[in-house]
């Protein structure tokens, strides 16, 4: 935050937000190594079996991996923010709307 916590430019914050989570995904998807593991922690987080061993048994890419549905609905946003994954679009509200007034304006999506 200390360059992007700055600038009054919201509008980039939430595709950065969204890289950074594709990015630490991706990582966790390499951590994970060899398929069976991928499948077995996938199906830890709660994805449906079927897509979670298609994407177990890919042999597609890490980053085009970690956009498929079943990494997402494994890996969510709140599961990540868990494993300390920090919001750059709620740290940038918290500087720039301090207690609670980012409610009293309007921030694009």
């Amino acid at each position: 935050m200390g360059y992007f916590g700055l600038s009054e430019y919201y509008t980039i914050l939430p595709t950065l937000d969204e890289w950074l989570r594709r990015r630490v995904r991706s990582c966790y998807w390499k951590m994970w190594h060899r398929p069976r593991n991928r499948i077995r922690q996938l199906l830890k987080l709660g994805t449906d079996k079927r897509s979670a061993i298609l994407a177990g048994l890919s042999r597609k890419g890490y980053w085009r991996l970690s956009r498929t549905l079943s990494t997402h609905t494994g890996m969510t946003n709140a599961w990540l923010a868990e494993q300390g994954v920090i919001s750059l679009k709620e740290l940038w509200v918290n500087i720039h709307y301090p207690e609670g007034k980012a409610s009293a304006h309007r921030l694009p999506r």
